[in-house]
């Protein structure tokens, strides 16, 4: 008896599968956005990294010119 309502409830479940076509994509979207911004933000990362290592590196040699009167080497 188990076994011929496990079949039918199988059967109604294909039935609805191939007659109602209901295909969500909001799961896919929203991975979709988080990859996008996982990006966006390692990119904002590296950059602010970049530029701060570029921008401290260019302070230091100002500082060292303007305290040394431009006699350091490189000003």
């Amino acid at each position: 008896m188990a076994q011929i309502i496990l079949q039918s409830t199988r059967a109604t479940a294909a039935w609805f599968v191939a007659r109602l076509p209901i295909k969500s994509e909001r799961g896919a979207t929203a991975v979709e956005y988080a990859v996008m911004v996982a990006l966006i933000a390692a990119v904002i990362i590296l950059a602010v990294v970049f530029l701060g290592r570029t921008a401290s590196s260019t302070f230091s040699k100002t500082g060292t010119c303007v305290s040394t009167s431009g006699t350091a080497a490189g000003c």
